[in-house]
């Protein structure tokens, strides 16, 4: 009896040590995959630690979907590495093979393109109904974003060079690839994950930064990085991006936006928006009353009707484009130190100085709503640009003027 009891424990232990031997050897090989896509800059440890990851971990074998820095960061080109998981796959259904969970993505600034300012046919909040999730700053003393699926952090770099070229400042960015429901909770990633995804960034920016020879480092994210709240929500109740709009008192105004999609405010960012959406009831009550006499169309679906304010800072700012609805028209550049309209769409522009750095003002009104508010919007774009310059103590403010406050 303690001969066969022995026999059965030895059994045990060898089938615990191949079992062991077999994890030990996938994490290694799961560190070597991420480490060998990624260059080395994004954290095997943290990446492996996200709930989509699990079983066997692959990364993309293509001239895309791996960090080279010496081939593409010269020229400004953003990259990212691709991380596949077998769990990830199962979880999602699929029978074979891993599924893509994770990005991590590298670049710096002045980048190879420039950024684009919102379209009059943006969708600010679920065309479908749904809950929107506006982004919201990382916090911590960090320049960072924190979105339903992602992170994205920036560091000034003025003293590093990459390939030759001088580097004013780095970015960096964790995702998880389309989470769906499975890694989801109410259409964020869960708390565990969105943790994991802020030290991730971070990490990843540090590192890039050293291989770089910027002098800065970024601080470690803060702890428990709150959910994502809901939007949009009515002006009377905004206090962050869009606090001026309901302090104004704009909303009580007929045919004026009564909701908000705002952030909070954080100066650091290189880019903030507050988004003012009209309501289905506001909407249709503002179509029925002046729609036929402007020749517009009816809006079909909720927060089709809006106006969207944005900020640009620093680098972003420089150079900045307005995008334009005609495919045969190139975009056009917004200038700092300068004001204006775009001459094919509905988005206008102001310039400021806050802190030594150059500042672009937009203002895109939805197409449709344009034709009703135009004239209208001036002073609206006036309270916010206000807000911001007074805000942040900016100076040298560049206004358009009254005129270019039409409809066509």
């Amino acid at each position: 009896m303690r001969k066969s009891v022995n026999v059965l424990l030895c059994l045990a232990a060898v089938v615990a040590i191949g079992w062991s031997g077999r994890e030990i050897w996938q994490v290694w090989d799961g560190r070597r995959q991420i480490d060998e896509a990624c260059a080395g800059l994004v954290p095997a440890g943290r990446v492996l630690a996200l709930s989509p990851a699990g079983g066997r971990i692959t990364h993309r074998e293509a001239d895309e979907g791996v960090i080279e820095i010496d081939r593409g960061l010269g020229d400004g080109s953003a990259q990212d590495c691709e991380i596949f998981s077998t769990e990830a796959g199962e979880k999602d259904g699929e029978e074979t093979g891993g599924r893509w969970f994770f990005t991590g993505a590298v670049g710096v600034l002045p980048a190879d393109r420039p950024l684009i300012a919102d379209g009059p046919l943006e969708d600010l909040v679920d065309s479908f109904g749904g809950p929107t999730h506006p982004d919201q700053p990382l916090g911590g003393d960090i320049a960072g974003w924190v979105t339903e699926s992602d992170v994205v952090v920036q560091l000034p770099c003025a003293e590093g060079r990459v390939n030759g070229r001088q580097v004013e400042a780095l970015w960096a960015r964790a995702s998880l690839q389309n989470p769906g429901r499975r890694f989801t909770v109410d259409g964020q990633v869960s708390a565990h994950d969105r943790d994991i995804l802020a030290e991730t960034a971070v990490t990843t920016a540090n590192n890039l930064a050293d291989r770089l020879g910027c002098a800065d480092r970024l601080p470690a994210p803060p702890e428990n990085v709150p959910v994502l709240p809901e939007g949009p929500v009515p002006a009377a109740r905004a206090e962050g991006t869009c606090a001026w709009y309901g302090k104004a008192g704009f909303a009580r105004r007929e045919g004026f936006p009564d909701q908000v999609v705002e952030s909070r405010t954080d100066d650091r960012l290189w880019d903030q928006r507050c988004g003012l959406v009209l309501s289905e009831s506001r909407a249709s009550a503002l179509y029925l009353t002046e729609g036929s006499e402007h020749r517009v169309s009816r809006p079909e679906r909720p927060g089709r009707w809006f106006v969207s304010l944005h900020t640009y800072a620093g680098e972003e700012a420089k150079t900045l484009l307005l995008t334009s609805t005609n495919p045969r028209e190139k975009p056009e550049p917004a200038t700092p130190g300068r004001a204006g309209r775009s001459t094919e769409d509905p988005i206008w522009w102001a310039s400021s100085v806050c802190d030594g750095k150059p500042q672009i003002h937009t203002m895109t009104v939805s197409l449709g709503y344009h034709s009703i508010m135009a004239p209208r919007m001036e002073q609206v774009f006036r309270a916010y640009v206000d807000d911001v310059t007074n805000r942040r103590r900016c100076t040298d403010l560049v206004f358009p003027e009254s005129p270019t406050f039409r409809a066509d």
